[in-house]
């Protein structure tokens, strides 16, 4: 096996990008991690309008199955909706390398998701939570409801991690409609934009690469 390259490579894709075409193309670099011939990666972008199911997925969430293109992950989760001005994030971590001598810890390396998305957060003044048994991270709205602004959907290939987190910078939050997001009915969806924060994906995305090493040491 070649000596894998140390540094974690980022990659910013312009645009919309394909949903099975960057399902191929993650596929394609985990493999590569586990032969040693490409070194981590994190790929930031956006997708066209769709939804994905996770592998809890139940059909009766899928309130509109023609509203959008729907695509089985594969990913952990239920349904979850992807579109422009939605900061993805697909991290291919070798968690193997990144945890020895110890054993690889699934639960560790989700943890450091969330504290990812909660320390970005925080750079623009806003307070994050984890909440027992819903996934993701939450905010309070402007009525003080707790509300999803970031999802994380998995999935492990010989412990190289691969899929990531979606954070909601200023997508239209009316395409939710379509599903119950997550399979949580009695909480809401919300974005940056919509608690009143004006910025970019290029300025959210400096914020993600900034703590990323912090998080990910």
């Amino acid at each position: 096996m070649k000596n894998m390259p140390s540094a974690i490579e980022w990659k910013l894709s312009q645009g919309v990008v394909d949903y099975p075409a960057a399902i191929s193309k993650m596929e394609q670099r985990v493999e590569a991690i586990l032969s040693g011939t490409a070194p981590e990666m994190v790929w930031l972008l956006e997708h066209p309008p769709l939804y994905t199911s996770g592998t809890s997925a139940k059909p009766a969430d899928l309130l509109d199955s023609m509203r959008f293109p729907v695509y089985s992950a594969g990913r952990g989760g239920q349904f979850t909706y992807h579109g422009p001005g939605q900061r993805v994030a697909y991290i291919m971590l070798d968690l193997k390398r990144r945890s020895a001598p110890q054993a690889p810890d699934l639960r560790a390396y989700v943890q450091q998701l969330e504290q990812w998305i909660i320390v970005t957060l925080a750079h623009f003044g806003l307070k994050g939570n984890v909440r027992e048994g819903r996934v993701g991270v939450w905010v309070n709205d402007p009525n003080g409801q707790e509300a999803k602004i970031a999802a994380l959907g998995i999935r492990i290939r010989k412990w190289v991690t691969y899929h990531g987190i979606s954070l909601n910078v200023h997508p239209d939050l009316s395409h939710y409609g379509g599903i119950v997001p997550c399979g949580i009915s009695n909480f809401g969806v919300t974005s940056l934009e919509a608690l009143g924060i004006k910025t970019t994906l290029p300025e959210v995305d400096d914020v993600l690469k900034q703590e990323f090493g912090r998080v990910f040491s």
